[in-house]
């Protein structure tokens, strides 16, 4: 995908002036570094002090280690799988190959590198996702629970042939800071969990490339941060991998300066991008996820090195646990909501692993769990490698106390989201918040008013997720597109105004007009958006706990207009159509459930599955992944003279 012109200038218009003057700064810059770029100052008795403390590793649980182990021997026999491309190539990869394209990214200097354009470069999450290094703190770790050294010669191998294969400002992995952030992190980690290895100083401290390589990383990040519209969850993962190394690796003239502004930097990023409630102001679920990984990280590094942190960080900290706490669902699953790409902070856990069960395992480690969160019952091996640094915050005497929620919270109205909970585990999410975060809402989808609806963890009504971000232009329209959720479409078009595959220029405005949970019989949600210029699209939703029965009802305060009403089922679903009445049915842990959803009688009912011509009927479970699923879509004409309403009613 190649940005035209027309792309730049609506881009530009979405940036203030102090954004364009720092955007002009770092266009002078990349030309003077194209010709000017100095060397690491040497650096003499480096030593690395970050150690776990000791038993940490005889506390990580055996079940645990065992999924870990099993994932690293995978990795040995160089087997792995990156959105949906499985690899055979892991012994001894190609850095800048793309396995799914084929195509190998141009050599050159990083900043002419045309990353966007899948035709010359490839794919280039593909390319990037391997050189975050984080499937090498997985060997590290390996190494760390049964000390055998074949998984940390790996791991120095590869770390090797990556330095040699990607010299300071050289190629593709030198262009995007959260590329550099969160392998900075992941070589901290490497060399924490390889200090029983008696080549672990010769591979990082003791080695000239190693220490080249640290340096640059950082004067990079110091030099380039994401900056005004950017400055969304790369910004905290440029902060935090350059505040660990600063820690972990604090060898250099600069490293108290890096430091100290990178831990300012995380201070005021971790607080724009969280709502005081809790949840990410990007309203994409799996950037909580990684915005919570970073952070966590990150102060654990400052634990570590005895370095002080603002009590604001670990306040936001603690409110993001207690808000993910509060919005999962009976299987610990948060809401599908808006972008989501895999991105992790850290990895140390093998295949299986719960994400959202570790870091509320995490957050009872270190924050201590609510009598109203939810049991977590699985393991995992991250959460006593962060807890062994990381001060439990009832121990943290510069730490505040806090009113944290007394019950679980159910309507977050600074993000619009409210989740409605009923019998036989019926969990409903109710979106009329922001359209996404800062000016362009990179990361947010045209969903406003959307229902998302699961019975036992199973989606039912469900948000079909992301696919892709570059190189499939109609793929990355579908899916963040209004009719791709389940909302309502008026006149063919999107609420929201898209001006490219990360840019909205005209958001859709929501208003939740009222929730009450408080109730238990009937749980209530009300909201309307003013996407649709001369109209207003209103939606109301009751759950009601004795029939099992949500009801959704739309109204369009405005000119008779053509419209559709889309209902996206979940990929275990199966439906028959009949007239305006689906059957749904489907099997949860052995046992055959069902539903029956009720459609509006004034719109012409029909199913969609699996299309491509335009695309219609697809749920993505992971980034890079798609699978037909079933869609249904009721056409006609909407206006202030009729209401529509549909009733999903559970069986039992």
């Amino acid at each position: 995908m190649t940005m035209s012109a027309g792309w730049y200038l609506r881009r530009l218009s979405r940036m203030g002036p102090l954004e364009v003057g720092g955007r002009a700064g770092d266009a002078v810059r990349r030309r003077r570094w194209r010709s000017a770029r100095p060397q690491c100052p040497s650096v003499t008795g480096a030593r690395f002090t970050a150690v776990l403390p000791a038993g940490t590793i005889a506390a990580v649980p055996p079940d645990a280690a065992k999924r870990l182990i099993a994932e690293a021997d995978r990795l040995m026999d160089g087997h792995a799988e990156y959105f949906g491309v499985v690899r055979d190539d892991l012994a001894d990869p190609d850095w800048w190959c793309d396995p799914k394209t084929g195509r190998r990214a141009p050599e050159g200097y990083a900043f002419d590198v045309p990353y966007r354009n899948e035709d010359a470069v490839g794919d280039i999450k593909q390319i990037w996702e391997l050189s975050r290094h984080q499937y090498l703190t997985v060997l590290a770790a390996a190494y760390a629970i049964t000390g055998n050294e074949r998984y940390a010669e790996r791991v120095a191998g590869h770390l090797r042939s990556w330095w040699a294969a990607n010299p300071p400002l050289r190629g593709v992995h030198w262009i995007s800071g959260i590329e550099l952030g969160i392998r900075l992190l992941s070589w901290v980690w490497i060399r924490r969990l390889l200090d029983g290895w008696p080549g672990a100083a010769e591979l990082f401290e003791d080695n000239p490339v190693a220490l080249n390589q640290i340096w640059h990383h950082q004067r990079w990040l110091a030099a380039f941060p994401s900056r005004g519209s950017s400055a969304n969850n790369h910004v905290i993962a440029e902060a935090a991998g350059q505040f660990a190394a600063a820690c972990a690796f604090g060898w250099f003239p600069s490293s108290a300066r890096w430091r100290a502004d990178a831990l300012r930097s995380l201070e005021r990023h971790l607080r724009g991008n969280t709502f005081p409630s809790g949840l990410n102001r990007e309203l994409a679920t799996e950037y909580h996820g990684l915005v919570l990984e970073l952070g966590l990280a990150a102060v654990a590094e400052a634990d570590a090195a005895d370095v002080p942190v603002p009590t604001s960080i670990r306040l936001v900290l603690l409110r993001m646990t207690d808000a993910l706490a509060a919005v999962v669902d009976s299987r610990l699953r948060p809401p599908r909501q808006g972008d989501a790409d895999d991105g992790h902070g850290l990895i140390v856990d093998g295949a299986g692993t719960d994400r959202w069960a570790s870091l509320l395992a995490t957050g009872d480690a270190v924050f201590g769990r609510l009598a109203w969160w939810p049991a977590v019952t699985g393991t995992d091996v991250r959460t006593p490698l962060l807890a062994a640094l990381i001060r439990p915050y009832s121990k943290n005497e510069t730490a505040p106390a806090v009113t944290r929620p007394a019950g679980r919270p159910a309507h977050f109205a600074d993000a619009g989201m409210t989740i409605l909970r009923g019998p036989g585990e019926i969990w409903a999410r109710c979106d009329g918040g922001p359209h996404g975060f800062l000016s362009i809402a990179a990361h947010g989808h045209a969903d406003a008013l959307s229902v998302e609806v699961r019975h036992d963890g199973v989606d039912v009504l469900a948000d079909p997720g992301t696919y892709c971000y570059h190189g499939q232009p109609e793929w990355r329209q579908y899916f963040r597109s209004t009719l791709g959720h389940n909302t309502l479409q008026l006149d063919g078009g999107d609420q929201s105004v898209s001006g490219g595959p990360f840019l909205w220029t005209r958001h859709a405005r929501s208003c939740v007009l009222a929730t009450d949970t408080s109730d238990e019989g009937i749980a209530r949600w009300s909201a309307e958006h003013d996407g649709y210029q001369g109209s207003v699209h209103r939606r109301r939703v009751e759950l009601t706990a004795a029939s099992h029965e949500l009801r959704v009802v739309d109204e369009v305060r405005g000119d008779r207009r053509a419209a559709q009403l889309a209902f996206h089922l979940g990929p275990e679903i199966h439906a028959d159509l009949a007239g305006n009445r689906a059957v749904l049915t489907w099997t949860r842990d052995g046992e055959d459930r069902s539903a029956e959803l009720d459609l509006p009688a004034q719109l012409s009912w029909r199913t969609h599955r699996g299309e491509t011509d335009p695309p219609l009927g697809w749920y993505s479970a992971g980034f890079g992944r798609k699978e037909p699923s079933t869609t249904l879509v009721g056409t006609g004409f909407a206006d202030s003279a009729e209401e529509f309403t549909t009733v999903l009613r559970f069986h039992g």
